[in-house]
């Protein structure tokens, strides 16, 4: 399953790159993300695996973060495992000529099993719209002045 969102960003481009490349930050903007920690390499650098545990009340999640390319603040693709799942996140950032950013993000799922490929199947719009979700709550929480 394949699919692209983009949000534009009241912030420039470096101010919110700042925002987004701290892992003190995820937890401010990221719902049910209860512990982020690097496990090997240096957050944002390629290569750098980071786990990352979500409560959802009913649902706990774990999952994998390998960043496979970086060009900020630019570009970043990252990988997110977890089971049964992979997610291949294509995201760039750009510039608008009024000082705003444009982030879009490509997204790619992967299902492993029959159960995870039916759900892929049966509700794709669970995936999609909990991606913009975190991009939405992203940008309010970069254009929030208590940051």
């Amino acid at each position: 399953m394949k699919y692209s969102h983009k949000i534009i960003i009241d912030l420039p481009l470096d101010e919110t790159i700042k925002k987004m490349d701290s892992l003190d930050n995820l937890k401010k903007w990221q719902k049910g993300l209860t512990e982020a920690r690097v496990t090997s390499g240096k957050f944002g650098e390629k290569g750098t695996q980071t786990e990352l545990k979500y409560d959802f009340g009913n649902r706990k999640m774990t999952l994998t973060e390998t960043i496979l390319e970086t060009n900020m603040p630019h570009s970043l693709v990252a990988e997110y495992k977890t089971k049964g799942v992979l997610n291949i996140q294509n995201n760039t950032f750009t510039s608008t000529e009024d000082g705003k950013t444009i982030w879009k993000s490509d997204s790619e799922f992967r299902f492993e099993g029959f159960g995870m490929k039916m759900l892929g199947l049966l509700v794709p719009g669970t995936f999609k719209k909990q991606s913009l979700k975190y991009m939405r709550d992203f940008k309010k929480f970069a254009e929030s002045k208590n940051v």
